[in-house]
Parts: structure tokens; C-alpha cells; sequence
């Protein structure tokens, strides 16, 4: 299903710019062939509304002025009809193409504007998030660099015995390289979400990622008395998206957990992950037993809307801008009789529109 996946991204990505070429080739022979009162060279205003598709800023611009080059070779070539009529009628064909092509640059350019204001927004928030759990993080790299420190005494002691046991050594070695590869995973993973890197969609494992963000808040669950489980479905496909975003939404879901579930009493405090199939795609499930999301769902993901006392409304607000560029959606529900529950799902078939670094 993957490769199928892949292929079609492929072929998609071929095909568009073939199109425009065959209709641009198509116009023209066209506007050649035709007398010079018809005005088929308006049409080039498609390939330029197409050339969105896969062209930016410059490559629109060329697209823009290579129709207008043609426009006017397609006048000059064609031999039948009124050349004054003709003359006009080449005059209006530029002018669409040209509004066209200006049109289309300027939206582009807001366009980009816009995102690239959410993409600060983002890194902002996500940075914030990391800064609230630096304790937290901190707890997660001490853990294995202390077993890194337990495991090489153990070395020497086995090497300085007489005689050395060689055999306890290397078994105490490869933990020392275990608990290093651990430590690195860590801190690689913070890195990459507190770096300001321009967005990388690829194909990779949801539950590997889950697991991953996980643990950079076991320290806070453990902290707060806080029963954690997981049910993972094992046969879920692979998915295309920025992993580094989707990592900020499911850290955000469950930092907001945490911070709900320490309001309640420490016997109830409850936190479900799960992921699952849905038609189409895939869905990622995170339900506590909290103090709620009060009565308001819809507001729940606009901007500066937030039901802490001292929360900016902006975390969730970012996380539904995230999986929606990703042609997901995101939702939540009140769960009975206290918790909340909140949902996304994203489309193993889709490719994200337009994602926030």
C-alpha cells in the first residue's frame, strides 16, 4: 500500500507539469491555426493557474512570460483574419495572462506570509513546551548517563579481578554503549524540536514516534502518581508528514493531560494513548481522567481560547493547524463522568498542503 502511496505522489508530481506543458503546446497550435478574431490565447491563464501547483515565486513568473512570448509568435504567425481585430484581441490575452500571473504572485506571497508567521508561532510554542519540561527532560538523559557510570565501574572491577573476567566486562561494555545510544536518541530528539528547521515530510512509523514522545514525560507521570497505559495497534500503516510537528501536537495533548490530571485526586489519575485504524488513514487517541475541558468544545482549538489560568491559548490552536496542513483533522470530547478525550486523525493517502516549521 506504501509503495503504492509513493508512486502515485511520483507520478502526480511528473503529470501536473506535463499537463501544463501539453495544454501550452495545445494553445498554441490552437491560436495559430484559428483565425485572428478568436482569442483562444486567454486560455493560457489555466496553465498559470495550474503552474501553482508546482511552481513558486520564479518559475510562475516564467511560466507567466513564456505564454506571453507565445501569445505573441502565435500572432505573428497566423495568416487568416482581420490583423487589427487580431492585434486587439493579442492586446487582451497579455493583459489576462499578465493580471493572472500578478494575481496568482501576490497571493503566493501572502500566502507564504501567513505561514511563515505560523511556522514562528509554532517554534515558539513547541520551544515553550520543551522549557516546561526540563526537569522532566533532564531526569530522562540522567538516567542512562548514571547507568552508563554504573556499568563502566562494573567494567573495571572485572577487569582488575585476577583473574579478569573478560566475559562480565563485555557484557558490562555493551550496556555502557546501550545506555549511550539511549542517551544520544534523547537528545538528538530535543534538538530536533527545539531547532528552527524548514519542514521535512517523510514516511515513518506512528507508534515508534508515540513511544518516542512518551518519554519525554515520564518524569512528570511518575512525578504526579499518574497511571500511564498504551495500546498500540501493531498493524498500523506508515504515514507521510513532518515528524518533528506531529511530534509538538502529541506533546502537547499529553502535557495538557498532565496538567489536568494534577488537579484531580492521586488515586484517579488516569492517561490512555491509543492508536487505531480508521478508514483511510489513521487515528491517535489520548483520554485522561482529569479535571476536564469544560463545557465549550467548539472553542477548544481557537487561537488565545484556553481553560488554564495561566495558559496563552495558543498550544492547541497550533496543533490543529498542524494536522489540518496535513489534510487531518483534530477534535475532542468530554469524557464521563470527568477526563477529557481528544482525537486526530491523519490520512495514510494525503500528504500535508503546507506545514509550520
Amino acid at each position: 500500500m506504501q509503495l503504492a502511496q509513493r508512486y502515485w505522489f511520483t507520478m502526480r508530481d511528473l503529470l501536473l507539469p506535463g499537463l501544463a506543458v501539453l495544454m501550452t503546446v495545445s494553445i498554441f497550435i490552437f491560436d495559430t491555426l484559428t483565425d485572428l478574431e478568436i482569442a483562444v490565447a486567454a486560455l493560457y491563464v489555466i496553465v498559470i493557474l495550474l503552474s501553482v501547483s508546482f511552481a513558486q515565486g520564479r518559475g510562475v513568473l516564467l511560466i507567466g512570460g513564456t505564454c506571453i512570448v507565445l501569445t505573441i509568435a502565435s500572432f505573428l504567425l497566423t495568416r487568416s483574419g482581420a490583423a487589427f481585430s487580431g492585434a486587439i484581441n493579442c492586446l487582451i490575452s497579455i493583459a489576462a495572462i499578465a493580471a493572472t500571473t500578478y494575481l496568482v504572485l501576490r497571493i503566493e506571497t501572502a500566502r507564504v506570509a501567513v505561514y511563515e508567521t505560523r511556522a514562528q508561532l509554532a517554534h515558539v510554542t513547541r520551544v515553550t513546551t520543551l522549557g516546561e519540561l526540563t526537569a522532566s527532560i533532564a531526569h530522562e538523559v540522567n538516567q542512562p548517563l548514571t547507568a552508563v557510570i554504573t556499568n563502566g565501574n562494573a567494567a573495571l572491577r572485572w577487569l582488575g579481578s585476577s583473574p579478569p573476567n573478560s566475559e562480565e566486562a563485555a557484557t558490562a561494555i555493551r550496556r555502557i554503549v546501550r545506555d549511550a545510544n539511549r542517551a544520544s536518541q534523547i537528545v538528538g530528539r530535543i534538538r530536533l524540536l527545539a531547532r528552527r528547521s524548514p519542514p521535512a515530510p517523510s514516511w515513518f512509523s506512528l507508534n515508534d514516534t508515540v513511544t518516542a514522545t512518551i518519554s519525554l514525560i515520564q518524569n512528570q507521570v511518575r512525578h504526579h502518581g499518574i497511571s500511564l497505559s498504551t495500546q498500540l495497534d501493531v498493524g498500523l500503516p506508515t504515514v507521510r508528514c513532518d515528524e518533528i510537528q506531529l511530534q509538538q501536537v502529541l506533546l502537547n495533548l499529553l502535557v495538557n493531560a498532565v496538567e489536568s490530571l494534577a488537579k484531580v485526586d492521586a488515586a484517579s489519575r488516569k492517561l490512555h494513548l491509543t492508536t487505531s485504524r480508521d478508514p483511510g488513514g489513521v487515528v491517535v487517541t489520548v483520554e485522561d481522567s482529569g479535571a476536564g475541558l469544560g463545557g465549550n468544545l467548539d472553542r477548544l482549538f481557537d487561537a488565545f481560547y484556553t481553560t488554564k489560568d495561566e495558559g496563552l491559548g495558543m498550544g492547541l490552536a497550533i496543533a490543529r493547524s498542524i494536522i489540518e496542513s496535513h489534510a487531518g483533522r483534530i477534535w475532542a470530547e468530554g469524557a464521563k463522568p470527568q477526563g477529557a478525550i481528544v482525537r486526530f486523525f491523519l490520512p495514510v493517502s494525503g500528504e500535508p498542503l503546507h506545514s509550520f516549521a
